[in-house]
């Protein structure tokens, strides 16, 4: 085995997982950027001008600078689609039987529907009922 193409890969992996974790950086960058709705479109402009021009410089002033509101805005990002999610999970889920039986007794109390419309419902809800 030659030593010298040994750490020439190994090398070359260093610089490949700096290069993967700086794009993933200024991906981040770029994404907080225009999350932003605080910061005025010359600013992002501005911002972005030195990303293109002075890469690493401006990703490391920008994290220094802005790393707490970035993150900030990625957890108040990450709880509304969560919060989204949760909803929608719940109005697909529908109710449960108990919930659908509970309903109709309280119809049934104030009259709105007759004993025979009850117990239709209650087999319905209880997946009894007969076409």
């Amino acid at each position: 085995m030659d030593w010298d193409s040994f750490w020439q890969v190994i090398w070359l992996f260093f610089w490949g997982f700096v290069l993967i974790a700086y794009l993933m950086a200024l991906f981040s960058i770029v994404a907080d950027l225009f999350r932003d709705h605080t910061l005025s479109g010359g600013w992002k402009a501005v911002w972005i001008i030195f990303l293109v021009f002075f890469p690493f410089v401006t990703a490391l002033v920008y994290v220094i600078a802005r790393g707490g509101g970035m993150a900030e805005r990625s957890q108040r990002d990450m709880r509304q689609a969560q919060a989204a999610t949760d909803n929608y999970i719940r109005e697909v889920a529908g109710s449960s039987p108990a919930d659908e039986i509970a309903k109709a007794k309280t119809l049934l109390d104030a009259g709105t529907i007759s004993a025979e419309e009850f117990a239709h419902l209650k087999s319905q809800a209880l997946g009894t009922a007969r076409v």
